[in-house]
């Protein structure tokens, strides 16, 4: 859900992004209405189709930006067995199966800065209560354009460590990830000062 756009000018790149997200609203809360699996098998196999329109590199990323959640899915599958029913579990894995690909979809349709737009504009009202849509906006650039930089951090730490040592590192890169986020942190927030920060614009009468 949360990769970078992939770059290409299929149907659904040409598609407003107002459009796909709107439809992904109603999507989810089509599929958390549902108990029965049978239509959320279909919406995951949905989900896989779409991805599939796109050609191997969307299946390709789609499946990289699903294998974060594959463990997620299967610790709740683990835990529904233990304290529910079967058919409990397999609704839950289905419909968050579903949500995830769809949500990961639309993510791979829409660059960057029209997403961006979107939710500047969704914002506006904002500006009512002298607060700024650039805000929303900016959290969800730096949310996409941080996750896959924050996964590339962590692999080239554990890379380093295992060129020293040849224990698994374990949670020992939990403190150097953190300190290099926080210097991180400092170096665009001076980045952000130094472009007029988060600031309204003037309005002038």
């Amino acid at each position: 859900m949360l990769s970078l756009a992939l770059p290409g000018t299929s149907w659904a790149h040409r598609l407003p992004a107002g459009v796909k997200f709107g439809a992904l609203a109603l999507a989810m809360a089509v599929l958390v209405a549902f108990d029965d699996p049978w239509p959320l098998a279909a919406a995951a196999l949905i989900a896989v189709g779409l991805h599939a329109t796109l050609g191997p590199r969307g299946l390709r990323a789609g499946a990289v930006a699903m294998r974060p959640i594959a463990w997620i899915i299967g610790l709740i599958v683990v835990w529904q067995l233990v304290t529910g029913t079967p058919r409990e579990a397999l609704v839950l894995a289905l419909r968050i199966f579903s949500m995830v690909g769809l949500a990961t979809f639309v993510t791979l349709t829409t660059p960057l800065p029209d997403l961006i737009a979107l939710v500047e504009r969704l914002a506006a009202p904002l500006a009512r209560f002298g607060l700024s849509p650039r805000l929303p906006a900016l959290a969800v650039a730096m949310v996409l354009r941080f996750i896959p930089v924050l996964r590339g951090r962590m692999e080239m730490l554990a890379l380093a460590w295992r060129a020293r040592s040849r224990k698994r590192p374990g949670p020992r890169l939990i403190v150097p990830m953190v300190l290099s986020l926080l210097d991180d942190s400092d170096h665009l927030a001076e980045a952000l000062r130094a472009r007029g920060g988060l600031t309204p614009p003037v309005r002038r009468n």
